[in-house]
């Protein structure tokens, strides 16, 4: 399998890109193809040893943070980022993995390896840890307005994903809201409870019903679905809650010497969790419903965590999810009874 690298984006490009490139050759097996410009990266393979050389296709820009997202790969055609496309639209390789602009990656992704026919919209998808087999929550950013199919359409390919990548049987599949019971939430969320509970009874997916920001963590669900805006909204609190829970656990184990002994007598449970909640063990986020694979890892990705997100690339190219989509379009449509409502 043939990974394509975008080595020129996120904030340690492309040195931690490169490590994390090698990793992945390394401990994968996977072909590797950098983009982006020749001589920074033949200078960050000389510093590494080993004796693999990756292919490297030259490319003399870079898509920035300041870039307009909505046209940077097509303002810079040979940017890093959109020849790395390219080069996955015309069969160059299996996937892309990117940590540069999301809006970038997102808008050139769907413009040149375009989405999977039927598909409105695309959709940022993590899978967040809640002590089982995560949670994904879809979507968190792509699309700030949506309409009720494209949130049903999202719960499928929540659904698809979490089978292939993470064995759940028969995900069960959540509507983020603001209370558990049917009648809460605004118009978008009352339409979407309908269109998935059709979807269910008709046996498509598995439907539970409205789901509190307040379960995320509570294995209530396997496939949460919501707006970007409100999902990336939720997700940032997540984040910033947990980064301030870590920090302030371990501000508490050096405070005197009794909580250093207690710290040492857990030491082993508290790196547990903190692998747990650790992104450099995910290392990115798929975008479901684009034609090919194409993984955005996180911005400031170091080399392991750009490891874990081509890891990620290589099982999602070899999972069929992206075909079991393709089959599955007509489900994902409206049924007669919810247009005409």
């Amino acid at each position: 399998m043939k990974i394509i690298v975008d080595a020129m984006g996120g904030d340690n490009a492309p040195r931690e890109i490169v490590k994390g490139a090698l990793l992945a050759h390394e401990r994968l097996g996977v072909e590797i193809v950098l983009v982006g410009q020749r001589e920074a990266i033949e200078r960050c393979l000389r510093a590494e040893p080993g004796g693999y050389t990756p292919e490297i296709a030259d490319a003399r820009e870079i898509v920035t943070m300041d870039d307009d997202p909505s046209t940077a790969t097509r303002r810079k055609k040979d940017s890093s980022m959109a020849v790395a496309l390219r080069m996955l639209r015309d069969g160059a390789g299996d996937a892309v993995v990117s940590a540069g602009s999301t809006g970038a990656l997102l808008t050139g992704a769907t413009l040149t390896v375009r989405r999977i026919r039927g598909i409105r919209r695309a959709a940022l998808a993590p899978v967040l840890p809640d002590g089982a087999d995560g949670v994904m929550l879809i979507d968190c950013g792509a699309n700030a307005e949506c309409t009720p199919e494209y949130l049903l359409q999202f719960a499928y390919m929540g659904s698809f994903y979490m089978r292939h990548m993470h064995g759940v049987a028969r995900p069960r599949v959540g509507l983020l809201s603001n209370g558990a019971e049917a009648h809460k939430g605004d118009a978008l969320r009352h339409e979407t409870f309908a269109l998935l509970k059709d979807a269910d009874a008709r046996g498509r997916i598995r439907f539970v019903g409205n789901v509190e920001a307040s379960q995320l963590f509570q294995n209530e669900a396997d496939v949460l679905v919501t707006d970007g805006f409100t999902g990336n909204v939720l997700l940032k609190g997540v984040e910033g809650t947990l980064k301030y829970m870590l920090l302030s656990l371990k501000g508490m184990f050096y405070k005197n010497l009794k909580n250093k002994l207690a710290a040492l007598a857990i030491k082993g449970e508290f790196s547990g969790l903190k692998t747990r909640l650790d992104p450099s063990e995910v290392g990115g986020t798929a975008l479901l419903g684009i034609a090919k694979p194409v993984i955005k890892a996180h911005g400031s990705s170091d080399a392991r965590a750009f490891y874990s997100a081509i890891r990620q690339a290589q099982l999602f190219a070899g999972s069929g999810i992206i075909d079991e989509i393709t089959r599955h379009i007509d489900d994902m449509r409206l049924s007669p009874a919810a247009e005409e409502a």
